[in-house]
């Protein structure tokens, strides 16, 4: 238990640095800050009042991440890997901290950093974090791939999430090599197409498993 709650205060700590860090640079700010980019790289501005909607989403989402065990129905399955869950949690403040982090950068010094890149780099590491995290995950309603299938059979549940583990892991990796060698709208739709195959795969594999499984009862 200690472990975890240094984890659970970690991802607090983390939650809440996007807003102090806004607090602390905010008036040195310009008026219009980056906050999206197109394709061709170039960003969109919008007031800088909108940066506080994007650092309040870390203390929203690790709030989530506290309650969603305490309402869901198979609340008990999540103390099997609360660890990971925790490692998740913490993982996904980190990534939000470095995006709010990376437009604070871009505000006070543009074309510092190529934010594609840094983007799509960081949506591979999350992809291989994820795949590392998948097969450990327990039958619930809210953490995984959730289908009608995976949710009826536990068999299927751990078969889903054993390939979903594989595919996101080596779809991050994929992603974060072709970064180094793609750019622009092509790496778009090459993320998009892995992103594609790492998620239907398993939804359809989970759906054939489960059919297989009801074929062999009958």
């Amino acid at each position: 238990m200690k472990k975890i709650s240094i984890i659970r205060i970690c991802i607090w700590l983390l939650a809440l640095a996007p807003i102090i860090l806004v607090a602390a640079l905010y008036s040195r700010l310009p008026e219009t800050i980056p906050m999206n980019w197109g394709l061709s790289g170039e960003p969109s501005r919008g007031h800088k009042a909108h940066i506080w909607w994007l650092a309040g989403l870390s203390p929203a989402i690790a709030g989530l991440f506290m309650l969603l065990p305490k309402i869901d129905p198979r609340g008990k399955n999540y103390e099997k890997f609360r660890g990971f869950y925790d490692a998740f949690a913490l993982f996904m403040m980190l990534f939000l901290l470095g995006i709010v982090g990376m437009i604070l950068s871009e505000s006070f010094n543009p074309g510092r950093i190529q934010v594609h890149f840094v983007v799509i780099a960081f949506l591979g590491i999350l992809f291989i974090f994820l795949g590392n995290m998948l097969p450990k995950f327990k039958s619930n309603f809210f953490a995984g791939i959730k289908t009608p299938w995976t949710l009826s059979n536990n068999e299927v549940w751990n078969k889903t999430h054993r390939l979903a583990g594989f595919l996101f892991f080596f779809g991050g990796v994929l992603i974060t090599v072709l970064n180094f060698f793609i750019s622009g709208t092509l790496m778009f739709v090459i993320l998009l197409g892995i992103l594609a195959v790492m998620v239907l795969v398993p939804i359809i594999m989970s759906y054939k498993w489960y059919q297989k499984l009801v074929e062999n009862k009958n």
